[in-house]
């Protein structure tokens, strides 16, 4: 403030000055040298006045700066005042709240005393009562040793002589009640088991539904005319006979009007027969030429149904991935019979069986149908290969590749071994159910087919021979044999031995003809 007075009193000295010195140059230029005087003394009266105004304000600055400064000690002394009574009140307030917690630290005190004397007390107690208990147990232990050798020498048993008594009979008395106990529940699991795998039965044979047709051991081939029967026959028979030498199949005609009956146990070989035989009535040109290739054409279009007849079957069991050669043996089944049962359909229904009753189990019904349709593949090739369907059906799988579950359920299917997997015995029992409907199967006719088939298998045997057929409902047999191989001659001793062999082998009522056929054929080309 000091400095701002000073400052301002400076100035205006110096405004002074500088209008002096302006005034006495305009004073000199105009030529008034009275008024110089007179401007100075107006001046010195400005700067004078000035200085005592400045006095003034300096002397007003220090009154108000001591005000203030009082002012500010004043009101510093109050607020030192107020903090102190505030401290005063707040050290007060610990005081008495230190005080009371020593009030109650001192009660705590006092209430541990006292429970600290309760204890020692019960701990006193308690220490008389265990010596009490010690002395009755003591005295206890004692009646039981005197009681025990009172028991021992009524009983003439020692303590662990008693303990492994009791303890067999406890043992005995166990074993009879867990032998109830097991039997009870086994013939209860019995019991429900029979009633589902009824239920199962019974829901899956009301949901497949398969038809049966029992396939017979001939077939007939309608005719235009009667004339046609001749034409069949051929000059001296020729044509009749190279029909049922290149087939193996007998053709009986007799008086039946403009119908041909084809005879045969194969069904492969009847069909290509009969599917020839139509070719030639529709074609008109019947000679051994003609027959030969119809025969060739038979046999292609009876591979290709049979080839169709596996993917018929593949596809109505859902059945997929499986290999061509595989199909191809499923559907030369469509013309095999079981016990007069065709082994196609049969393989059809169980595969359907299958998968209804591996559906109710909570098992792969996929992997259950295709173990269902493979577990007679065996019998597709048993006219080629030696050994049971079960077995031949057991390599033909390994062969290609098939999972071993299906292999073992294929396998264990007859029991030939001990069925170890769910899907095995749903083969088994679905196997069951189709074999055992009703009508399903004849004894009778699967006996003629097997006799058939073992007589044919006699005649292969020997060496020599290249074909054999089993005709005339097995009363006749036709041998081809090699040429090179075996002579005019030695076809009489053949003829014997066979004939020898099956009289000793096979029991048939009548008796059998052993017709042995040799041809020598030579074949060229005109280029």
């Amino acid at each position: 403030m000091k400095l701002a007075i000073v400052a301002l009193i400076i100035g205006l000295a110096v405004g002074a000055v500088v209008v002096y010195f302006l005034t006495k140059d305009k004073f000199f230029q105009k030529g008034v040298s009275a008024g110089i005087e007179q401007r100075k003394q107006q001046a010195e009266a400005i700067v004078g006045s000035a200085e005592q105004q400045a006095k003034r304000i300096v002397e007003d600055a220090e009154k108000d700066a001591d005000s203030k400064k009082k002012s500010a000690l004043i009101e510093a002394k109050d607020e030192i005042h107020k903090l102190r009574s505030e401290a005063d009140k707040e050290i007060k307030d610990r005081r008495s709240e230190l005080s009371r917690q020593e009030r109650r630290m001192q009660q705590k005190e006092e209430n541990l005393d006292k429970k600290t004397d309760n204890l020692e007390k019960k701990e006193e107690t308690l220490n008389q009562k265990i010596k009490t208990a010690d002395e009755k147990l003591k005295e206890a232990e004692a009646i039981k040793k005197s009681q025990m050798d009172i028991l021992e020498r009524i009983s003439e048993f020692t303590k662990d002589q008693a303990k492994e008594y009791i303890i067999s009979k406890l043992e005995e008395d166990l074993v009879h009640e867990k032998a109830v106990k097991i039997q009870a529940y086994e013939q209860q699991i019995k019991d429900e088991c029979q009633e589902k795998a009824r239920s199962y039965v019974s829901l899956a044979i009301a949901k497949v539904a398969a038809d049966q047709v029992s396939e017979a051991a001939v077939s007939v081939v309608p005719l235009p005319s009667d004339e046609m029967k001749g034409r069949i026959i051929g000059r001296e028979g020729r044509n009749i006979r190279t029909l049922e030498t290149l087939t193996g199949v007998d053709l009986i005609i007799d008086d039946t009007p403009e119908a041909i009956t084809l005879s045969c146990f194969d069904q492969i070989r009847r069909e290509v027969a009969r599917i020839a035989l139509e070719k030639l009535i529709a074609d008109g040109r019947i000679h051994p030429t003609r027959i030969e290739e119809m025969v060739d054409k038979a046999k292609r279009e009876v591979e290709y149904r049979i080839k169709q007849e596996g993917e018929r079957a593949v596809i109505e069991t859902n059945v997929h991935g499986l290999n061509h050669e595989l199909i191809k043996l499923i559907g030369r089944l469509k013309f095999r019979t079981s016990y007069r049962q065709n082994v196609l359909d049969h393989s059809i229904e169980v595969a359907k069986l299958c998968g209804v009753l591996a559906a109710e189990l909570g098992v792969d019904a996929n992997v259950a149908r295709r173990a269902g349709l493979l577990h007679d593949i065996g019998k597709a090739l048993t006219a080629e290969i030696e050994g049971s369907h079960v077995q031949i059906g057991v390599d033909v799988c390994k062969k290609y590749n098939e999972n071993p579950v299906i292999i073992h359920a294929v396998e264990a299917h007859h029991n030939d071994v001990e069925p170890k997997t769910v899907i095995a015995c749903i083969v088994q029992a679905a196997d069951a159910i189709s074999a055992a409907r009703p009508a399903a199967r004849s004894e009778n006719y699967e006996s003629y087919i097997k006799r058939l088939q073992k007589l044919e298998e006699i005649c292969t045997s020997y060496e020599g021979v290249e074909k054999c057929f089993a005709v005339q409902a097995g009363r006749e047999v036709r041998i081809m044999v090699i040429p090179e191989i075996i002579n005019d001659e030695k076809m009489v001793l053949v003829a014997r031995d066979i004939a020898s062999q099956i009289e000793s082998e096979m029991d048939y009522p009548g008796q059998i003809k052993v017709n042995i056929i040799r041809e020598s054929r030579v074949t060229d080309y005109a280029k």
